[in-house]
Formats: structure tokens, C-alpha cells, sequence
């Protein structure tokens, strides 16, 4: 077992460790003697963790500090500190020349000042600060030129005492001479080389000379130093001195250099520091020189007696001992006069360490010491108690035994007891084990020697201790005291039933009657906690009363897998299964009721008193809702926000002054999306805007929360009349009904609907609600509506009966499409309208099929197709056609003995219709569309509809809807001779991607309009796309249906995409502006470079042990060093070599992935601000489409933000609410399938208030006393409208719209007084920046 500690050190143990420090010999792969608190395992001694002390790296100095007094701050006097002191003792190795800064600062920190040491803090104990501290990591540099030093390792530390400000500083700096330098100095043969030279340039002025000593060399040079510090004389040192040739010379220029001296022709001048500078130094070239002038010394001390005699230098080292005792406030503690017994090896015990103590600490201190870190690191007690175990035996010492003995009695408990519990259990304290094997362990043992139940008790109690087990610390007790208890009493949990409840305490009884008070303890103690009213009963009578649902279950009865799903989808779902099974609506109810109770929902309970959802707003100053016919939440989400557009809904409304005269001569010349438009599409498209005309009028005037889209806007909103065209041939053509795909090979001819009704009395259902016994329809002959009996399938089935298997595979598809909402049948029964009518269900328009209910056969094929073919069944009408009956299961068989079917053959099942509308609008309803594909019918309808106001140049027509959502983007393709080619064309949305990770818009944005390589002509050729021409209405279409060409499937990506509430669109602009050409060139560079630097970064990253590569490495060190340890007779090591590569490509690695990361972050930084001043095209958002789900089935609802009261509204389905905290809509919500983003508006900002208006209503109260409803059977295909429908008042008003946003005054390039521009001056007013 090993612990990393996180205890401080009293300042003598620092000091103690400064003594051996050297960053040169600590890394990553080795204990850091001055940081770390060193873990000793008794268990283990032959491999202790970390080695005894030096615990430092090998060939470690034991360095011998000596003052730097011109460096040091000292106090004057020894006085005490106070707010005002900043100490420093500078020091330098008399071994290996290494530079000591000691900094202790008590001029911040605690409130209250009171610096240790004091009567009850005898001693400072410092903690490490981890994040403050600066280490040196081997392989690095960090040469400061004012400094000189080629590396600084900096460490802070600070008192544990909460009054003490003290905060210490300790930089260890390496020698100012290096290696080279050295040698230069005091290798022989290299200073004979140098002196040979010289004679040999002049050999007649040199004769009788000799060659000087290392020691004469060093001396010489600390002369010029001292000369130039102390007694500077202002003179150059004459280039032909024989001396200065001799010693130092030419070949020294480098070393001299870096003194300070600078050559002068061929002289040389000494260095210039500050003169008579004050103490402490603070001039970079005084510390320099003073730092070389001690290492001098040093080197001059390291020569032979013999070499030293010939110079007159004496040198003495000052000890920085008291120095450094002082500061840190440990000049005098008080120390034992014991020796150390038999019991501590030779080296310092590893339990003086742990304590951050020395062994000379008096038995004061050494309870100080253990006090101050249980104190500042009570997770690691147990073994801080070890340690003082340790020291009281080993000292023998009675005062600390009783420390020790106190600690005890305070139920605190050390390494050494938990070694020992463990030992009687018969359990291995080094191994893992979960509560409940420790827990049947003891049970088993208790049962096996019942006379040592107050032992095994005792260790199970230390154990649970140990590993903060309150569920061990319970048996251990035997106590029921809380909720919590009682559920481990009763082996029971928090989502355990009542029933359950009941059946464990009678278990717990009959096996230990002498449990049966507790036992009914526990079952009250819960019956409180849940408020259970059935508990409650069963202690009062034995029998147990009406049990409430349990949350989990509640859950699991609607239908519902995700918790995280807000109010409105729980309540749509509800009304949905109430609408299907109308005879479960007390459990439904039931089920309402406990999540209500659990999420604490006051919509909910409002809903379950009320039978409606509670309104703050008033009718006529709120938005109406719309309703989910089936499949159409994305529908209602797209008409929400049709209707918030006030330019558009103003033209719905008075369709008849845009409308287009239907006459073949003026429809010749009519081309809508760059071709001619037929007189049927035409007549098609008006017919659209009058079913939009009057939902639109509908949403203004009802009176109610929300409203119901006809099902014939359904059908002309999501399909389109090419669409319908195919539909209908293939309806005709085709004997059989066209497929809606396979499952496990078996075609799926209709929608899979929702489970059946349950039976009245009670059946052993299944678990998953997809093992529910599916209702059957045939048609009926005679052509009347396609529904038939109810049939169950019973418990003996014929050969011949046709009935449908539900295979594993199919549960699963049913069960996903019973959790998604967007899959069922429509939320709510409208008023005035029979409930068992079924409307035919609409399959959502969402981007590459993104509801597509069934599930698709080849996903390939289903990601490459553009649409499906197909026609749908009414709901509950889907069949798997299974000859082989025995594939029943068990759980089959126990529903259909429990409700067995009318003695009747079974229905036929559903024939298609050669002709007839019917089938057209079923396959219709149950076409799957793209996002893009359903605005784009949409918005060609609309121009289909109304006439042009002019054309453009290739004949396209151009109206108010062009001029609203309709913009211009150019490309520009350089071609391999350098020739660019542009193109222009209308763009009606921008789409995005976030398919390879979480962005930003602007990121997203960028990639529409970077620079990218196209394929032409079998080559690449360079392509970017600008902006030539803004819409007032900017869509943005977000793509995260994806294929996986590695799994050949389709998925969702959920990818963040962070929004903002104002974009400026100048980056993206067509623009002759150089600058910001260049501009987006740096950025199409930068972000080429961080795919570089991230491709690499991967390598690092990736491995195929869930670690990243320097990880990687790090481990398989420790394992070579790991198994050198072990005590095998055949010895098992790895080469030095090898771990020293392993180490040093650790360090490689790990330096390069810190490197990568900052280039990484400094270019997005540099991205993320190259067009941050670019400010004068704004766009702020005005919807954002949400989808929660998978690529093929789930939900939409849409946020739409109301400009004028500064509001967002959530638009799901028939409510609509406010959002108070947007948090819902900005951030990334947590779970593994999020709601994310789908199609964002953003409108122009100067215009958003004319543009958009989502609130019109003008409420007209329904007359008294309305007639009579007549209600009609389902036929054809098309619904009874209710009354809330059907009524339209004769003088119906439209929320008109102000004089200044009347259609005749707003043109494109215009302001909206402007007057209309004639037709040939039209392409003159689409010029950028003018024009939408």
C-alpha cells in the first residue's frame, strides 16, 4: 500500500531535507525529498516507500550551506517578526556550488498576526503550495539574462497555523560555472594547452615561463573579480600581459564574457558593476559576480595543499546553519536527550519523517508535530497515528504511549489496527474488497465462532472506519437509528417497493425472531421517511395497505426512460396513453401523481387537481400553443416561428393583394427556384397559404391556450406536390402496399404504434412494455374506416391463425418509439371531438430523416437516400408477419391466458387500395422529410402563391419572400493555372457542421466560409464562399445526422454548439477590402496549423491502455522497478540503460504534449480575436429549434425571443412558457442524449422590432349557445375539424400591422418608407451592405 500525504513539515525537518535537495536528481518517477511527506508500509519493509533517508535521487549532495552575506537579509538583533519583516538568508554549497535563496515573508497572510514561534506553537510547520511553486523538470531551461542562471527551481510554502503569515520561499539555483567553464579553470592538460599556445606565439617573451597551476588560474581570476567588486581601479588589462595570456586568455572569451569583461581592441576591460552597492545586492552583474567569487573559492578549496600553497588566499566558509535557523524561528527548540533504541534502524526512522519532525525533537514537539498534521490533513490520521505508535515504542516513551492511548479513546484508529482487524476477519489488508464481501465475511465468521463477535465487531467497526463505509458502520453497531440504517437492516434500497418492504422484514423475522422489534423499527422508520401510508397499515393491522406507485415504476408506466424531460412531454405523453387506454387512467393517474410528488411540479399538480395547466398570462397577452396531431412537433415548432415573422404572417393574412392571378399567360413566365412553375403548383401553393391563413387567423382569435393545425396544412406543409406526384403513381402502380423497411428481414407494413389497453383484471405482465399484446385493425370491405375488434392471441394457438410475434429485437424498437414522443399518436383529444377517432400520423420533417420511426434496414441505405416511399397505416396497424408460432414466448402466453380474445377468427390483415385518396394522404402523413427539404417546399409555396414584384437577371422571380429570407453568396475557385472563377446564387440558409466536435457559432460559421479544396476535373482546386448579400432573416440550418463509415451506420451527433445572442456577420462579407481578405488568410493558415498540432497531439494522447503515452511510459518504469524489488531467487531486472531511455523519453513527451497545448491555445486565441473589432453587421437570435432524441426518432419544440418584453418562450407543442433561466437554451445539458440545437434564426438587428412580433392576438369570445356539432366518421383520409377549429368569425380582425411596415413601402436595397424601384433599375439595389 502506498499514500501520497499531504501533511506540512516543522521547520528543523525542512531544513533537515534542504540539506539534501537537489532538483537535478528529483523527477517525476522519484521522491521529492523537500515537497513530499514520505509513506513508510510496515508491512512491507523490505521494500520501504519511499527508501529511508537521503530519499533523494542518486548522488545527491549533502550540502554543506554557506552565507552569502552581500546577498542576505538578516534581522537585526534576532528580533521577533513583525508586519513589516521580509528575511533572506542567500547561501551557497561548499560541495557543489550549488545557490540557496531562503525567503520567509510575514507581511501578508493571516488576519490575525501572531508569527510562531509562540508558547503553544513552538515551531512553524510549513505546507507545501503546489500551485505557487515553480519545480525545475529535468530537460528544461529557463536562462533569465538578467539573472544569468541557466535553470531555477522555486518552491512556496506556508504556516499551517490559520494566525501565522509567515509564507517561505526557497529557490535552488545550479552553479553559475559550468561544466566547460570549469575546465577551462582547473583540467591541466587543458590549461597546459592554452599556456602552450601562447609561448608558442612568442616564444623569445615567454622563455623561463612555466605553465600555471588549476589553483593559480582560479586565483588569478577571483583577483580580477574582488578587484572589481570591492577596489575597482578603472583599468583595461593589457592584451599582451604574459600573466593574463597565461592563465586565462583568448580561449576563455566565453567565461569572460558572461564575468562582465569586454574586449577593447586587443585589451580587455574588467567588469562594471554598481559601485559601493548597498546590502542586500540588487544588481544582476553584483550577484553574478559575488555568486562566481564564492564557486572561485569553492574550486580553489577542491586543490590539492600542494597547488594552494602558492598563493597567499586563505579560504573559510560561514556556515549558514544559524542563519537559516534563525529566520525559520528553530535557533533553540527544545530536544530529548534519549539515544534511539533498538527498535529504530541506524538511518532516522521513516516516523519521524510521516510527523514532518526530527528524532532530536523533545516528546513535546514530537505531539506538536503529529497534532499539526492531523490538523491539516485528518484524511491521512491513521497513519500520522502509526507514526506516533512507532516513535512511543521505539522511544519508550510514557508520555507519548498516552497520547497515543488518548487518541484511542477518542475512536480514532491507525494503519496498524486496521492491519490488525483485517488479520481477524481473515482478510488481506493490501487487497480490494466491496462492502458486502467484508460484511458476509464477518457474518460467516460471527456464525462460525459466535464466542468472538465482540472482537470481530470491534474490527469490523475499524474497518468500515477506515473506508468511510456507513453501511459497515452499521452492522458493526447493530443500531437502527435513521432511514438510512433501516434500508441496510432490511437489505432493502432507496427504490425498493413497500410490498418488498414487507416481504424482507417478514425474511428478517423468520430467520432471527430476535430481530422482530428491530426489524418493525426499521419498517416504521421508513414508513415515515416515505410518508406511506401502506406501511403504516401493515404495523398497524399486518396487512398492508393501498401501496402509492413508486417513482421508478411511475416512470416505467408512462412510458418514459429520461427523468431529465421537462413538464410538458410528461403531460403529452400522459394525455396520450389516457387517449389509448382510457380504462387504465386511475394507474395512469397513479403514475402522474408519484413523479409529480417526485420532481415537486407544481404544473403537474396543478394538471391533477385542475384537469389543465395553470396559465400566468392572460390569453391575450400570451401566444398560443399548437397541437400534436401525430408526428408533428417539428411542424408545430416551423409554424411558431412563421407566425412570429411579422412580414410573412402581415402576407398570410392579406393574401389576397400578393396573390397571383392564375392565368396560363402570366404563369409562363413565372420561374420559383430557377424553373418554370405549372398552374397545378400554383394552385397547390394558394391552397397552402389559405390553410396557413386560417391556423394563423385561428392562433389570433381563439380564446384557448392552445390550437389544432388541420391535417390538410399538415400534408401541404410536409409534402411537396413533386413528392405527392411520386406518391400517388407508386400508390397506383404497385399491387402491394409500398414497404416502410424490414426488421430481421420481415417488412414493416404500417407505423408501430403504442401498447394496447391493459385487461381490467389482473395479468402477469411483463417487464418491458413492449411485451404488451398488440391490437389488430383489417379493413373494412365495404370501404368504411380500417379499424376492427381487438384480438389477443390465446394461450393455444392455431398453425393457421395469423397473428404478430414480437421478437427481443422488436421489443427494443417498440420501447424506443414508446419514449419518444415525436413516435406516438397525437397528446391530446381535441375538444368536441370523439377520442376514439384516429387521425392519420404525420412522420416529422427533420434534417436526413432525423424522426424516421422505423428503423431503418441498411443504415448505409439509409443515409445515402434522399426520401422514403412509403405508405402508413393508422396507429396500432403495424404487423410482423411471423409463420413460425413457435416463437411465442413464455411471456406472450401469460398475457393471452389472462385475457383470453373472442372466440372469432382473427382480422384479415390491412390490403392496400389500388385508388382513392386514402393511401396518397396515409403515405403522405408518413413521409419522412429533411429540414431543408420541408422549409424549402415551404418557402417555394409561398412564392408559388403571390406574384413577383420583379426579375432578376436569369428571369428567377422576385418577391417579398425572396427579399425576406433569401440572400446571395459567391464562391471563388482558383484553378491550377492561378485563373479564379466566381459564381453567385441565392442561399436561403447557412448550414453548419459539429459533427467532429463541440464550437462555438463563430467556429461553426467559419466553416461555411473557409477556404477548402473541391475536386475539379480529377483535381483539388482551392474554394472559399462569401456573403454578397445579407437576408433580413438569417437561417442557419445545423447538420448532425452523420455516417459512420466505420460502423456503416447513421447516428446523431450531440456535439455542443455554443450560441450567441448577437453575431456580427462582417468576417463573412464579400468585400474588396484588402485587409480583411488578409484577415481571413491568417485565420485559414492558423487553423491549418492547429490541425497539424492536434493530429500530433492525438498521437501523444491515443493508446490503447486508456493512458496517454508519457502515462504510459511512466507505469512500465515503475513495473521494471516494481519486479526488481521483488525477493525472487532468480532476480528479475531491467537494464539501467533502458530505464533511463524510458525516463528520458517520459520527460520528451510530456514536454512536447505541455508545448502542443500552449501553441494550440495561443492560435485559437489568436483566431477567436482576428475579427473581434468587426462590429457593423449585427444579427441577433431570434428562434432556436431544439431536438432531443436519436437520428431516427425524438422530439422537437423551439425557443423564440420576444424583442419587445425581452423574453424567451419555449414553443413545445400545445404549451407555450416562459424561460427565466436561459441556461436551458445556452448551455450544454448533461446525460448522454442531450437536447441540442437543430436550425438557428438570426435577424438583422436594426430591424428586429419590425421584423418580429410573436405575440398577436385579439381574443373573440365564442357566441352563446353554439349549435349543435355534428360528428362524422374518419373518412378519406381527412379529420373532423372541432369547433375550436371551425369557428371564424365573419368580421375576424388581422393584427394589422403599423403604416410604416406596410408591404408597399418595403422593397429590397430600401428602407421601409421607400418608394418601390422600377424594374430595370432592380440589380442596381442588391449591392452589399445596402441590400438584405
Amino acid at each position: 500500500m502506498s499514500l501520497r500525504l499531504y501533511g506540512g513539515k516543522t521547520a528543523p525537518r525542512l531544513l533537515q531535507d534542504l540539506n539534501l535537495y537537489d532538483p537535478r536528481k528529483q523527477t517525476s518517477l522519484v521522491f521529492n525529498i523537500l515537497t513530499n511527506i514520505p509513506f513508510h508500509d510496515e508491512e512491507r519493509k523490505d521494500v520501504p516507500l519511499p527508501p529511508p533517508p537521503p530519499y533523494s535521487g542518486r548522488g545527491s549532495c549533502r550540502h554543506q550551506w554557506s552565507t552569502k552575506s552581500n546577498q542576505s537579509s538578516l534581522p537585526e538583533g534576532g528580533g521577533s517578526p513583525d508586519l513589516s519583516s521580509l528575511w533572506t538568508v542567500a547561501a551557497y554549497c561548499a560541495e557543489c556550488r550549488s545557490h540557496l535563496e531562503l525567503s520567509i515573508d510575514f507581511r501578508e497572510g493571516a488576519v490575525f498576526h501572531s508569527p510562531c514561534p509562540t508558547d503553544d506553537r513552538p515551531l512553524h510547520h510549513f505546507v507545501h503550495q503546489p500551485r505557487q511553486s515553480e519545480p525545475w523538470q529535468l530537460g528544461t531551461s529557463s536562462s533569465k539574462s538578467e539573472t544569468g542562471y541557466s535553470w531555477t527551481d522555486t518552491q512556496y510554502f506556508s504556516c499551517s497555523s490559520s494566525i501565522c503569515p509567515a509564507r517561505l520561499v526557497i529557490r535552488f539555483k545550479p552553479p553559475r560555472l559550468t561544466v566547460d567553464w570549469v575546465d577551462q579553470l582547473t583540467d591541466l592538460y587543458v590549461i597546459k594547452a592554452r599556456a602552450e599556445r601562447a609561448m608558442a606565439n612568442d616564444p623569445e617573451r615567454f622563455e623561463g615561463h612555466a605553465v600555471p597551476l588549476p589553483a593559480t588560474v582560479v586565483d588569478y581570476l577571483r583577483s580580477y573579480i574582488t578587484d572589481s567588486l570591492y577596489e575597482p581601479k578603472g583599468k583595461n588589462i593589457q592584451g599582451h600581459n604574459k600573466k593574463w595570456l597565461l592563465a586565462l586568455g583568448d580561449p576563455c572569451t566565453d567565461l569572460l564574457e558572461y564575468l562582465g569583461f569586454v574586449r577593447e581592441g586587443e585589451d580587455w576591460a574588467p567588469p562594471k558593476p554598481e559601485p559601493n552597492a548597498k546590502v542586500p545586492f540588487t544588481n544582476s552583474l553584483n550577484i553574478r559576480l559575488d555568486d562566481v567569487l564564492k564557486e572561485l573559492k569553492v574550486l580553489f578549496s577542491k586543490r590539492p595543499v600542494d597547488e594552494r600553497r602558492a598563493s597567499k588566499f586563505q579560504y573559510i566558509p560561514e556556515p549558514a546553519t544559524n542563519e537559516l535557523k534563525s529566520i525559520l524561528g528553530c535557533a533553540d527548540y527544545k530536544k530529548s536527550l534519549r539515544s534511539r533504541t533498538v527498535d529504530l534502524t541506524k538511518e532516522e526512522h521513516p516516523y519521524y519523517a510521516g510527523l514532518g519532525a526530527v528524532e532530536d525533537f523533545h516528546d513535546d514537539l514530537i505531539d506538536f508535530a503529529y497534532q499539526r498534521q492531523i490538523e491539516f490533513d485528518p484524511n491521512h490520521s491513521p497513519y500520522y497515528l502509526e507514526c506516533l505508535q512507532g516513535i512511543a515504542e521505539g522511544r519508550g516513551s510514557e508520555q507519548l504511549r498516552v497520547g497515543v492511548a488518548i487518541e484511542a479513546s477518542a475512536d480514532k484508529i491507525s494503519f496498524r489496527d486496521v492491519r490488525a482487524a483485517f488479520k481477524e476477519l481473515g482478510l488481506d489488508s493490501q487487497a480490494f474488497y466491496e462492502d458486502d464481501t467484508i460484511i458476509g465475511t464477518f457474518n460467516a465468521r460471527v456464525a462460525d465462532g459466535p464466542k468472538q463477535e465482540p472482537e470481530m465487531r470491534r474490527a469490523l467497526k475499524i474497518i468500515g472506519q477506515i473506508r468511510s463505509s456507513e453501511k459497515i458502520q452499521y452492522v458493526a453497531s447493530q443500531a437502527v437509528t435513521n432511514h438510512e440504517q433501516a434500508l441496510l437492516f432490511l437489505g432493502a434500497e432507496e427504490a425498493t417497493s413497500d410490498e418488498f418492504i414487507v416481504s424482507m422484514h417478514t425474511l428478517k423475522v423468520t430467520d432471527r425472531p430476535s430481530d422482530e422489534s428491530t426489524a418493525r423499527h426499521a419498517v416504521s422508520l421508513i414508513a415515515d421517511h416515505r410518508k406511506s401510508k401502506a406501511l403504516k397499515k401493515f404495523l398497524d393491522t399486518g396487512a398492508l395497505g393501498e401501496v402509492e406507485m413508486d417513482v421508478g415504476q411511475a416512470y416505467v408506466r408512462l412510458g418514459i426512460s429520461d427523468r431529465t424531460i421537462d413538464d410538458e412531454t410528461i403531460l403529452a405523453t400522459y394525455n396520450l396513453l389516457v387517449i389509448d387506454t382510457p380504462s387504465q387512467l386511475d394507474d395512469l393517474k397513479s403514475a402522474l401523481t408519484a413523479i409529480a410528488k417526485s420532481k415537486n411540479s407544481q404544473r403537474l399538480k396543478d394538471f391533477l387537481n385542475t384537469g389543465m395547466v395553470s396559465s400566468e398570462h392572460p390569453p391575450s397577452e400570451w401566444p398560443v400553443g399548437l397541437e400534436n396531431i401525430g408526428n408533428t412537433c417539428y411542424l408545430n415548432s416551423l409554424l411558431q416561428f412563421y407566425f412570429t415573422i411579422k412580414p410573412l404572417r402581415d402576407l398570410v393574412l392579406d393574401f389576397d393583394k400578393f396573390k397571383m392571378p392564375n392565368d396560363e399567360e402570366k404563369l409562363k413566365s413565372k420561374r420559383v427556384g430557377s424553373r418554370n412553375v405549372s398552374k397545378k403548383e400554383v394552385d397547390r401553393a394558394q391552397q397552402f397559404i389559405d390553410e396557413l391563413s386560417k391556423l394563423f387567423q385561428n392562433m389570433i382569435t381563439s380564446g384557448k391556450a392552445s390550437v389544432t393545425p388541420e391535417p390538410e396544412l399538415a400534408r401541404l406543409t410536409l409534402v411537396s406536390s413533386s413528392k405527392e406526384e411520386h406518391i400517388r403513381r407508386q400508390s397506383m402502380l404497385n399491387s402491394t402496399r409500398p414497404s416502410l423497411g424490414e426488421i430481421n428481414g420481415v417488412p414493416v407494413l404500417g407505423p408501430m404504434g403504442p401498447p394496447p389497453p391493459q385487461a381490467a383484471q389482473d395479468i402477469d405482465m411483463p417487464d418491458s412494455l413492449a411485451d404488451k399484446a398488440s391490437e389488430t385493425k383489417a379493413d373494412d370491405d365495404s370501404g368504411g374506416d380500417n379499424s376492427s375488434d381487438v384480438t389477443l392471441v390465446d394461450d393455444a394457438v392455431a398453425e393457421d391463425d395469423d397473428v404478430m410475434v414480437l421478437d427481443d429485437e422488436e421489443k427494443c424498437v417498440q420501447e424506443k418509439m414508446l419514449e419518444d414522443k415525436e413516435n406516438l399518436p397525437p397528446s391530446k383529444a381535441p375538444s368536441g371531438r370523439e377520442t376514439d377517432i384516429n387521425l392519420q400520423p404525420l412522420k416529422e420533417s427533420s434534417p436526413s430523416r432525423i424522426n424516421e420511426q422505423q428503423h431503418p434496414s441498411s443504415p448505409v441505405k439509409d443515409a445515402q437516400r434522399e426520401s422514403i416511399d412509403l405508405t402508413v397505416e393508422t396507429p396500432g396497424s403495424a404487423r410482423i408477419v411471423d409463420d413460425d408460432i413457435s416463437n411465442v414466448g413464455p411471456d406472450t402466453k401469460s398475457i393471452s391466458a389472462a385475457a383470453a380474445p373472442p372466440k372469432r377468427p382473427p382480422p384479415f390483415p390491412p390490403r392496400p387500395k389500388p385508388t382513392g385518396s386514402n393511401a396518397v394522404q396515409e403515405a403522405e402523413y408518413g413521409a419522412q422529410q429533411d429540414v431543408t427539404e420541408v422549409i424549402a417546399n415551404v418557402l417555394f409555396q409561398l412564392q408559388c402563391a403571390i406574384k413577383a414584384e420583379s426579375v432578376d437577371e436569369s428571369g428567377e422571380q422576385v418577391d417579398q419572400v425572396k427579399a425576406l429570407f433569401f440572400g446571395k453568396q459567391k464562391s471563388y475557385t482558383t484553378n491550377r493555372e492561378g485563373t479564379v472563377r466566381t459564381k453567385e446564387e441565392y442561399m436561403s440558409d447557412i448550414k453548419v457542421d459539429v459533427a467532429t466536435g463541440s464550437r462555438d457559432i463563430y467556429a461553426a460559421l467559419d466553416g461555411a466560409y473557409d477556404v477548402q479544396d473541391v475536386e475539379v476535373g480529377g483535381g483539388l482546386e482551392p474554394q472559399y464562399t462569401s456573403i454578397s448579400q445579407l437576408p433580413p432573416v438569417l437561417q442557419v440550418l445545423v447538420q448532425r445526422v452523420q455516417f459512420d463509415p466505420e460502423k456503416k451506420s447513421v447516428f446523431k451527433s450531440n456535439n455542443h454548439l455554443e450560441l450567441k445572442e448577437t453575431i456580427y456577420m462582417d468576417r463573412y462579407m464579400d468585400s474588396l477590402d484588402a485587409d480583411l481578405m488578409q484577415r481571413r488568410q491568417e485565420c485559414w493558415q492558423w487553423k491549418k496549423q492547429v490541425l497539424g498540432l492536434e493530429k500530433r497531439r492525438a498521437q501523444l494522447v491515443a493508446s490503447d491502455m486508456g493512458m496517454n503515452v508519457s502515462d504510459t511510459l511512466e507505469s512500465t518504469h515503475h513495473y521494471f522497478d516494481l519486479i526488481a524489488r521483488l525477493d525472487d531467487e532468480i532476480p528479475i531486472g531491467a537494464s539501467p540503460v533502458l530505464l533511463q531511455e524510458i525516463e528520458s523519453t517520459v520527460i520528451d513527451a510530456r514536454q512536447e504534449l505541455e508545448s502542443l497545448e500552449l501553441q494550440i491555445k495561443d492560435l485559437n486565441t489568436s483566431i477567436s480575436s482576428q475579427f473581434s473589432d468587426l462590429r457593423k453587421i449585427p444579427y441577433r437570435l431570434q428562434s432556436v429549434f431544439i431536438h432531443r432524441g436519436y437520428h431516427n426518432s425524438g422530439h422537437y419544440w423551439i425557443y423564440i425571443y420576444d424583442f419587445t418584453t425581452q423574453m424567451w418562450r419555449k414553443y413545445n407543442d400545445g404549451y407555450v412558457t416562459e424561460i427565466r433561466d436561459t441556461k436551458e437554451i445556452f448551455e450544454k445539458e448533461p446525460g448522454d442524449r442531450p437536447a441540442t440545437p437543430y436550425f438557428l434564426v438570426y435577424v438583422k438587428d436594426e430591424w428586429k422590432e419590425k421584423l418580429v412580433e410573436p405575440v398577436c392576438r385579439d381574443v373573440v369570445d365564442p357566441p352563446e349557445g353554439p349549435e349543435d356539432v355534428v360528428m362524422q366518421d374518419y373518412n378519406e383520409g381527412s379529420a373532423i375539424q372541432t369547433l375550436e377549429n371551425s369557428y371564424s368569425p365573419a368580421d375576424e380582425p388581422v393584427c394589422e400591422a403599423p403604416s410604416v411596415f406596410k408591404r408597399e413601402s418595403w422593397y429590397i436595397g430600401q428602407g421601409w418608407d421607400d418608394e418601390k424601384p422600377a424594374a430595370a433599375d432592380w440589380n442596381n439595389k442588391i449591392a452589399p451592405g445596402n441590400a438584405w
